[in-house]
């Protein structure tokens, strides 16, 4: 076993660049020793920031420098399953940001591909998973508090949308996040999908925003979700699970670094902080999710919480048939099964 693991990281945008602090800054059993990015002046800014002693010109140089027991990918979402597949061959404990490929087709390949190695330590990017709010959810539902689950509601919205994207990107890229924590809540797969949508924002011509999306379970729970990718007002996440005896939902905005912690009631109004994104929002999150991959990675194992590459293609599926539905007039379009979709 291993005292400390050496992690690289590939791609020191938004999401890998916080990924690199938060190790730094304490993760315990890990150091980071590597960083790549396609802008070799950030990486090499950020390798002389954090201590870490390698900069490489791309990952799969990274990957096969021997230099590393870990990897971290957080790079576009079109590079993700070629750094998977060798890293993989390389016998490396991997934390990849979501999505495991572009297409539910290129994920099934990678799925066959881990499962086809048992030893294999590959975890997905979704941190929802790790945060106290929904893990007291599921605690909740699971110790049967409030009696059987009936429903859930979850409300996803962003400041401003990412450019360049159209409205498929909507459910590829957010409403994956809710694709991954619903039946991880009720315990249940997704088994149908219906998209649908009202009158748009005249503030994005891109893409259709607000959009609605209806999903039934295989235990009968049925679940919305409603998305907004340019709210302007802030970043902002609900859920809320109904049950036969009561219900329960996350609380208006958890106490955020560098944000008001508090609701105040002053001159006939109700106020609280919104986040710019989701970094403030899921900062805890992030980090129990690191230092679960890391203690797991030290074992030579996963962590139980993560999402499995099967699970992801799980969650791919679902955007698949979310996206046909939207392409088909609102039709409810039913999910298969991934051992239905890996023996296609």
């Amino acid at each position: 076993m291993l005292n400390e693991l050496r992690v690289g990281i590939v791609g020191l945008g938004v999401m890998g660049s916080d990924h690199a602090r938060n190790l730094a800054a304490g993760v315990r059993g890990a150091a980071l020793v590597a960083v790549s990015d396609a802008d070799r002046p950030r990486a090499e800014s950020i390798a002389a920031e954090l201590g870490a002693a390698h900069v490489f010109d791309n990952g799969l140089d990274m990957i096969g420098s021997g230099e590393i027991d870990a990897l971290i990918i957080a790079t576009p979402d079109d590079t993700h399953a070629s750094l998977v597949r060798a890293a993989l061959g390389a016998g490396l404990a991997i934390l990849c940001e979501k999505p495991l490929a572009p297409t539910a087709e290129e994920a099934a390949e990678i799925v066959a591909l881990a499962e086809s190695l048992p030893a294999h330590r590959l975890s997905m990017g979704f941190m929802r998973r790790f945060d106290q709010g929904y893990r007291a959810l599921k605690d909740r539902i699971d110790a049967g508090a409030d009696g059987r689950l009936l429903m859930t509601h979850s409300v996803h919205r962003n400041v401003s949308a990412y450019p360049g994207q159209d409205s498929a990107a909507t459910i590829t890229n957010s409403a994956v996040h809710e694709f991954d924590i619903l039946p991880w809540l009720s315990g249940s797969r997704l088994v149908r999908a219906q998209w649908t949508a009202g009158r748009p924002s005249s503030l994005i011509e891109t893409r259709h925003d607000p959009q609605f999306v209806i999903l039934h379970d295989e235990s009968g729970v049925l679940h919305t979700v409603q998305l907004q990718v340019h709210a302007r007002y802030g970043y902002d996440v609900r859920c809320e699970v109904v049950c036969e005896e009561g219900s329960a939902e996350l609380a208006p905005v958890p106490a955020l670094v560098e944000q008001e912690p508090i609701v105040t009631h002053s001159n006939l109004a109700r106020s609280t902080a919104y986040p710019a994104d989701w970094r403030p929002r899921f900062a805890d999150a992030y980090r129990r999710e690191l230092q679960a991959w890391v203690i797991a990675s030290l074992a030579g194992t996963v962590p139980a919480e993560a999402t499995t590459p099967r699970e992801a293609l799980e969650s791919a599926l679902v955007a698949r048939a979310v996206v046909q539905s939207m392409s088909s007039q609102s039709a409810i379009v039913d999910i298969p099964t991934v051992d239905e979709w890996l023996a296609r």
